[in-house]
């Protein structure tokens, strides 16, 4: 070695490959949803069991006609439940099964303190998207059970569509700190004012904008909370409430920790995250056609 050679400028690294680094410190990402729920067919009785089911095997029937209806673009009637045995309507129960779609309309703040019941409306989509169970009781007390086919059930965007046209007192004025509630409010203004259906939802992601939870807190306060609360449970949760302005939602998904992940106000007639679209319809009378076809063969 020469005494009088200078020093190598880069260190000589004498261990390589993994392991031998240190390492950089790791990225704390926040967990995505670990699940999905997707179709699973019903769980059939035995065939010996289904003997004689001739009023369940209609009301499966009115169901599949209302499917194709639906799919040809023709209005379809609600198929009414009531008055159907018990055992008939456990058979129909367990064909449709529960999917991942539920809701529920609340009674009318001025009616709830007078001991209504709390939930005038509850919907159940079934394992056949696009099909609905629906329960609604009148304000005698009375029960409606029925099943609606179609991409959301009338009673919901009815309720949505009432709150938005009842009398409300103005909120109160903003803060002066929150100076960027103003713009967003002005926004959604302007977008349901432009709003018609058919048109694109219009959709305002509060996650990405630099607003802390007392922002959030005066938006919704701003808006007003509805009585339509809608859950899908499709990719991680989400959950859908309809504000006291017309056509505006807030819409908060949430991963398998129950974090949320999106935080957002949708203008639109109802999120289609919570809709059954055209192709699901289609679907579902494949599907359905199937169960019916084993039924009756049973």
């Amino acid at each position: 070695m020469n005494p009088n050679a200078r020093p190598f400028p880069i260190p000589v690294v004498a261990a390589l490959g993994p392991g031998s680094q240190p390492e950089d410190e790791t990225l704390d990402y926040m967990p995505m949803p670990s699940g999905m729920d997707t179709y699973r067919p019903p769980v059939l009785p035995e065939p010996e069991e289904l003997a004689g089911h001739a009023i369940a095997t209609q009301v499966l029937q009115a169901v599949i006609d209302a499917v194709a209806s639906s799919l040809r673009g023709e209005a379809v009637a609600p198929i009414p439940l009531g008055g159907l045995p018990a055992n008939e309507l456990a058979l129909v129960n367990q064909v449709l099964g529960e999917g991942e779609v539920s809701a529920q309309v609340l009674a009318r703040p001025e009616t709830r303190s007078f001991g209504a019941d709390a939930v005038r409306v509850r919907v159940q989509e079934s394992v056949f998207a696009g099909v609905w169970r629906v329960l609604a009781i009148d304000d005698d007390g009375a029960l409606h059970d029925h099943i609606e086919v179609g991409a959301i059930p009338a009673a919901l965007i009815e309720a949505a569509r009432d709150d938005a046209q009842a009398p409300r007192t103005a909120p109160g004025p903003l803060p002066a700190q929150m100076v960027n509630v103003p713009t967003i409010l002005v926004e959604l203004a302007d977008q349901r004012e432009r709003w018609s259906p058919g048109q694109d939802a219009h959709v305002v992601n509060l996650t990405l904008l630099p607003l802390s939870p007392d922002d959030i807190a005066h938006i919704d306060h701003q808006l007003g909370t509805g009585r339509v609360v809608i859950l899908s449970r499709g990719y991680g949760n989400c959950r859908i409430t309809n504000t006291l302005a017309a056509n505006t939602w807030r819409v908060v998904y949430y991963n398998s920790q129950d974090k949320v992940i999106l935080n957002a106000i949708e203008v639109s007639t109802l999120p289609e995250v919570a809709c059954a679209a055209q192709e699901d319809l289609a679907d579902t009378h494949e599907r359905l056609s199937e169960v019916l076809q084993w039924v009756e063969q049973a």
